[in-house]
């Protein structure tokens, strides 16, 4: 089996710990609202990484009639092996390390269509992403496959990785604003920033590129 997450029990009621297993890589997945835990994670990653490339995604509770606009519950971001799940509707307050980490224009934050999901961040949350780059031009760039500017990150994990992702409804379109996320939110979150990460590892995206 290529996936699977493991539950570490973390005794610390300010986060939880997870072992995201995906093919042959493990990703330590932390899950937290709580600020002091998001700039603890910044900068741990900030220590150990100069120039950062940052798998970025967002998730909200699907949206199921026109006048419904329900806001971003989970903000996810990766950077190597290390996943940091942040559930910004049980934020207290927005720390800043987190928005000087996402408002500097030397890191670059990474996804597919991720545009419209850090205009969605700015709109919920007023934080502000400044250096955006979308996978799918790139990818398509380096393949020589126009198609692959409107791919999904199912089909660019295909071509770019060679691996395959599962992306099942009833997690997509479950309740991303719950408190307490199943297994199979927090492995799909997971994955959605990790994917990012790697294929624009493999595409050799650099940090100082601008979105």
């Amino acid at each position: 089996m290529n996936l699977r997450i493991v539950d570490n029990e973390e005794q610390d009621d300010r986060y939880d710990l997870f072992d995201v297993h995906f093919y042959t890589d493990t990703i330590k997945t932390t899950v937290t609202s709580n600020p002091d835990i998001i700039t603890q994670w910044i900068s741990q990653t900030l220590s150990t990484t100069r120039h950062v490339i940052a798998g970025l995604d967002v998730e909200w509770r699907p949206n199921f009639n026109r006048n419904q606009q329900n806001p971003v519950a989970l903000l996810q971001i990766c950077v190597d092996r290390r996943c940091l799940i942040i559930q910004l509707l049980y934020c207290h307050s927005i720390p800043e390390s987190l928005v000087n980490f996402l408002g500097n224009r030397d890191y670059a934050f990474v996804g597919v269509g991720v545009d419209s999901d850090v205009e969605k961040l700015l709109e919920d949350y007023e934080i502000s992403v400044k250096n955006v780059v979308d996978l799918r031009g790139k990818a398509a760039d380096v393949y020589e496959m126009r198609n692959l500017r409107n791919a999904g990150l199912k089909e660019l994990c295909n071509v770019v990785l060679g691996r395959e992702i599962a992306k099942p409804r009833s997690v997509t379109m479950g309740r991303w604003d719950c408190k307490w996320l199943s297994l199979g939110q927090i492995q799909y979150a997971c994955l959605d920033a990790f994917v990012s990460f790697e294929i624009a590892r493999h595409l050799n995206v650099a940090s100082s590129s601008s979105g």
